[in-house]
């Protein structure tokens, strides 16, 4: 029993130490400051904002369901539904997504993808070296072949100097 314990805890501690998850965990640690800031943004800058054009602040703004929506007591009375807070929490999800797109997608695709070029043409190149090799190996067989000259066989076919494949000289 000891020894399943022992694996068990050998597993999760080979899980935490993946390189993966310690990415995941700064991940989330950074999302949840830069969370912070957009929404420190948003509330400090773009509500007021548009609560200018408006008569209020952004996440004031509110629809009543069943009359009447008044505080008395400390207590809502009636049913109020809080489009402002709504549209404020849209406002910052598209803030986010738009910085995490325009500065982090965006850009890791454009070097990913110069990256891939690059490995693309290193890839032709040596194509195009194996290629220029054999190239030249068949012109240096050509014109070792074109040296010798041509000679006849028993079957009155000409074959190059020296018999051709798989011929052995007898001298």
């Amino acid at each position: 029993m000891a020894e399943k314990k022992e694996s068990l805890l050998e597993g999760f501690k080979a899980f935490l130490m993946r390189g993966n998850v310690i990415d995941l965990a700064v991940a989330v640690v950074i999302g949840a400051a830069f969370t912070n800031i957009v929404n420190s943004v948003v509330k400090g800058i773009i509500n007021p904002v548009v609560g200018a054009f408006g008569t209020k602040a952004l996440e004031g703004y509110a629809s009543c369901l069943k009359a009447p929506c008044r505080v008395v007591d400390g207590e809502m009375q009636g049913i109020q539904i809080q489009w402002g807070l709504v549209l404020s929490a849209v406002l910052s999800f598209l803030i986010t997504a738009a910085v995490v797109y325009f500065l982090m997608v965006l850009p890791m695709a454009r070097i990913l993808a110069r990256r891939a070029a690059q490995e693309k043409e290193k890839e032709g190149v040596q194509e195009t070296i194996e290629v220029s090799e054999l190239e030249v190996l068949k012109e240096i067989r050509d014109h070792l072949v074109a040296q010798r000259g041509p000679s006849v066989n028993n079957t009155g076919t000409h074959t190059p100097a020296g018999g051709g494949a798989g011929a052995h000289s007898t001298s």
